[in-house]
């Protein structure tokens, strides 16, 4: 089956009308939202994240926990293919940056202090995503990603 979001292109005018200015910051100039101020750092609903440029699934509700920083954190995304880490040196210390496979979007930045069973915590900003609810993922298009929340599913 061909990738959807293979030969996706962005159109920086607009991002720019599409977008929110914090949206927009954070996901073309790799801004960050602030702590416990943002849509998801507490969001607890059944569903998926998608990238808020081009709508690529990244993080599922089901591998999501509470990682105490006031962003949502997750340990693994849901296809590792879907996430590109660079290095990210703006601050003294060396930090890995997420940004997605196709839109280039700056999504946030993993960390190897996350909770089994894989130790990383992927700590997102909400203004880089957009949630789709479980119940809605085969009217939205996503239907493939039902699996991940029948029971008996690989987690």
């Amino acid at each position: 089956m061909a990738n959807p979001y293979e030969n996706f292109k962005k159109d920086p005018e607009s991002l720019a009308t599409d977008l929110t200015t914090l949206q927009y910051q954070v996901t073309q100039n790799a801004g960050t939202e602030p702590p416990f101020q943002n849509e998801y750092w507490d969001h607890k609903a059944a569903g998926i994240y998608v990238d808020i440029v081009s709508g690529e699934p990244l993080f599922a509700s089901i591998h999501k926990f509470d990682s105490g920083t006031g962003w949502p954190s997750f340990y693994q995304p849901i296809n590792e293919q879907a996430i590109q880490l660079k290095s990210d040196y703006e601050l003294c210390i060396p930090r890995t940056e997420t940004r997605s496979r196709y839109a280039d979007s700056h999504l946030g930045h993993v960390f190897n202090d996350g909770p089994p069973p894989t130790g990383m915590r992927y700590c997102i900003n909400s203004a880089a995503l957009k949630f789709i609810k479980k119940e809605d993922l085969h009217a939205m298009g996503y239907g493939e990603l039902a699996a991940l929340f029948e029971d008996g599913a690989k987690k």
